[in-house]
């Protein structure tokens, strides 16, 4: 199973990129959107100048338990940069989505509890709300993190997007808001 089929296989349709968006990113965005792949993982990541962003991380379920997930991201933290990711909310009909959260608070991820993120998926037509988790060397303030994610998304997530998709997704400030008070934390239970 290749890289694509292994990916396409554990996220959601509503979360995908076309296979054609995500190879077109890996040779026009060649210095910044990376492919780590082994035979039991598939690590996406955007790598700027301040701040990594994980497009996808997977691993096999052969090898969950070996730790390689903490490597995966341990090598990330190396860089010394902040590293950014999307999650979906705990679903409670999906056991990994509570496992996923225990993972990355396990990491010492952060979730961006200002930060508003509903995207609506160009596969299905549905508003998807997801939620940013953030790892930092140092106290990185949320708004940094706002603006790093909101650049991800005009550069990666919509990146040619009528050309791949036939449609354009929502607006930056349609998908991503800066919210005045905090939501809830969704990984102090963890």
């Amino acid at each position: 199973m290749n890289w694509y089929e292994k990916l396409n296989q554990y996220f959601p349709i509503d979360e995908m990129k076309s296979r054609v968006h995500m190879e077109t990113l890996l040779v026009d965005k060649e210095n910044v959107y990376i492919k780590d792949e082994g035979p039991k993982h598939v690590l996406m990541y955007v790598e700027f100048e301040n701040f990594v962003f994980v497009d996808y991380l997977f691993v096999s379920k052969e090898a969950r338990g070996e730790g390689l997930g903490r490597k995966l991201l341990n090598r990330l933290k190396e860089k010394n940069k902040v590293i950014l990711l999307e999650v979906e909310p705990i679903n409670y009909e999906d056991t990994d989505s509570e496992k996923r959260l225990r993972f990355y608070a396990r990491e010492e991820f952060k979730h961006a509890t200002r930060i508003g993120y509903t995207r609506r998926s160009l596969a299905t037509g549905e508003n998807t709300i997801l939620e940013i988790l953030y790892w930092s060397p140092s106290e990185e303030d949320e708004y940094a993190i706002y603006e790093a994610m909101k650049w991800t998304y005009e550069n990666i997530h919509t990146y040619k997007d009528e050309h791949f998709y036939g449609d354009s997704y929502d607006s930056s400030h349609e998908v991503l808001v800066f919210n005045d008070e905090n939501k809830k934390n969704m990984l102090r239970p963890y």
